[in-house]
């Protein structure tokens, strides 16, 4: 791999000239027009009257593809010139010219998939047992149930359309109000301006008085936006609710189950083995209490680190122990992420003007990935850039698949990124030069789990609140701080002695209309992962080939049925679940073990 390794990527090569690219609006003018005449030639046809019939739809499917494949790659590339500069008006433009011709693409979906629905079902059965149409037979038999348990076509078009400005209008208010945030900060005896990404950061500070410091102002600054960010919400919330209630749907989880394509019941089982099992990680958060000299953890302490060792990482140093652990488990994903790094796939630079937050997009045409971070050395930017890694090697087992078969869900997309930074965090345990530095280790390995079983479960908890307040009317500011505090303490077990009753503000998850409940899906990867880690443990060598064909069928099926296939479990029983939570378990016993002396000086 060559060094030193540039932490900024390179955009030139999908469409050069960034936000001003004739090629990129050649592109757009050409796709906008590409949607117009499929939706004319949508307009005249009609369900298939015979088996026979369905061969005519045959190029009608390829161009769809075609469409939905060109439009991921135009909008992953603006996302990413918003995300590397807030400030770039005219990518905020195209962005929302973007969401325009989703929006109007989506329309054309509604009404294919309307086709569908209306298909005779013996049609239906020959039509997706043809051999050409086998590889995506699992997308058009999902989207045909689904469109027959919505509105007409006619209302789900104008739903889609009043969307682009109101509910994916809503959504962007996000962007905006995080881009003026600006938090002081004493740096070398001067005041400087910390971006929200930046300040972050901050918060993960070794010196705890910078730390309880920029949490304060960090409370202070979304306290001071949490008006805009109450009335983004509400509206949000509003028009989802109405959209259900229109539809006949009377559960919230509805849509966001259907999109992970998981069963309430796989969900309700992996919460009541957090539940059951979080005494473990209660003892966990008091030892480190004891550690840094504390009676309980605030909210700013949960994720301090405890060791006074130098933690920090250089680019190049994490870039190379990211490959060499992946290739301990999987050569192909160390040449994956290796080819990442010096093709420069990675914006991980630490500047002002970044959108806070980490995220790896695919370019399906250009079958590349790019990723979007802030480095700064630590021990848990590793760990991002690990995971980060992992959603990009997920999508690179899946670019020679049809694009209706790469249609992953966001549950089993977080499985594949943090199974990548399990592999990274367990080999640098166990490669530990001395106990104090195993401790460290082990200990930013545990604040996952933490951060999955406690920190997501509060956001799990306030939004599924939150939503069934939402429909007897709008939820003030004072209420809504009250059920974050509420979810934080119950899904903390009251542990702490203070919390963050404004991250439902500060929070980009709960902003985002793609995936509704952006919350649960990172549990259950990291819980799906974890006993997948533990799987290959048991197996060995020849597990990566099993991964990887998990991997490629997890866009056309099911998670109880890929687990089934591919693991042999039933996610609906406690008893996967169980072995996933022992790993984590043994971490903290682990841990418990190594820091007995530590706490008795």
């Amino acid at each position: 791999m060559n060094h030193p390794i540039q932490p900024t990527w390179n955009l030139e090569t999908i469409f050069a000239g960034g936000s001003s690219s004739e090629e990129l609006q050649s592109f757009l003018q050409t796709l906008s027009q590409d949607i117009q005449t499929l939706s004319q030639q949508l307009n005249t046809m009609e369900a298939p009257q015979h088996v026979t019939e369905t061969e005519r739809y045959d190029a009608l499917l390829d161009q769809l593809q075609d469409t939905r494949i060109r439009l991921r790659e135009a909008s992953s590339f603006v996302g990413c010139l918003s995300a590397q500069d807030q400030s770039d008006k005219e990518a905020n433009r195209l962005g929302s010219l973007i969401s325009t011709m989703s929006a109007n693409l989506q329309g054309l979906f509604v009404r294919f998939h309307s086709l569908l629905a209306t298909t005779a079902d013996d049609i239906f059965e020959q039509w997706i047992s043809r051999s050409e149409i086998v590889p995506i037979a699992f997308y058009l038999t999902e989207n045909r149930s689904l469109a027959r348990e919505k509105m007409t076509p006619e209302l789900e078009g104008l739903a889609l359309d009043l969307g682009v400005d109101g509910y994916h209008g809503w959504s962007k208010m996000y962007d905006t109000i995080v881009s003026h945030i600006q938090i002081p900060f004493e740096q070398d005896g001067e005041t400087i301006l910390l971006s929200a990404g930046q300040a972050a950061n901050k918060m993960n500070d070794t010196n705890r008085e910078v730390r309880e410091e920029m949490f304060r102002k960090w409370e202070e600054a979304w306290g001071n936006a949490e008006d805009y960010c109450a009335d983004t919400l509400n509206h949000l919330a509003g028009f989802r609710l109405k959209l259900y209630e229109r539809r006949g749907w009377d559960q919230v989880l509805k849509e966001p189950l259907a999109i992970n394509r998981m069963s309430d019941q796989t969900l309700n089982a992996m919460w009541d083995v957090i539940v059951k099992n979080k005494p473990v990680f209660v003892d966990y958060l008091k030892r480190k209490a004891q550690i840094l000299g504390v009676d309980q953890l605030s909210w700013n302490d949960v994720d301090a680190p405890i060791s006074t060792v130098d933690s920090h990482v250089d680019y190049d140093d994490a870039a190379k122990i990211i490959v060499d652990q992946f290739r301990k488990f999987n050569p192909e994903m160390a040449d994956f992420a290796e080819h990442a790094f010096e093709q420069r796939w990675i914006e991980a630079e630490d500047r002002a003007g970044k959108r806070p937050g980490g995220f790896c997009t695919s370019l399906p045409m250009s079958k590349e990935t790019r990723i979007f971070m802030t480095y700064s050395g630590t021990a848990s930017n590793v760990s991002t850039l690990a995971h980060e890694l992992g959603h990009g090697y997920h999508q690179h087992v899946m670019n020679d698949l049809p694009a209706f078969s790469q249609g992953y869900a966001m549950n089993v997309a977080e499985t594949a990124s943090t199974f990548a930074e399990m592999i990274v965090a367990d080999s640098l345990v166990k490669q530990a030069q001395n106990d104090e530095e195993k401790v460290s280790l082990l200990e930013d390995k545990i604040q996952r789990s933490i951060a999955f079983f406690m920190n997501i479960h509060s956001r799990f908890l306030f939004e599924t609140r939150f939503y069934e307040q939402r429909r007897t009317g709008t939820v003030g500011t004072d209420e809504l701080n009250r059920l974050m505090e509420e979810a934080q303490r119950e899904a903390y077990c009251d542990t702490l002695s203070s919390y963050h009753p404004h991250f439902w503000a500060s929070k980009l998850h709960f902003y985002i209309t793609g995936v509704p409940f952006y919350n649960y899906p990172y549990t259950f990867g990291y819980m799906f992962s974890t006993g997948i880690y533990a799987l290959a443990q048991q197996e060995g060598a020849s597990f990566a080939a099993k991964y990887d064909a998990l991997l490629q069928d997890t866009g056309r099926m099911s998670v109880e049925k890929l687990a089934q296939k591919h693991l042999g479990v039933d996610l609906t029983q406690p008893d996967f679940w169980q072995n996933a939570m022992n790993v984590s378990i043994a971490d903290v016993e682990l841990f418990m073990n190594m820091t007995v002396e530590q706490v008795k000086k």
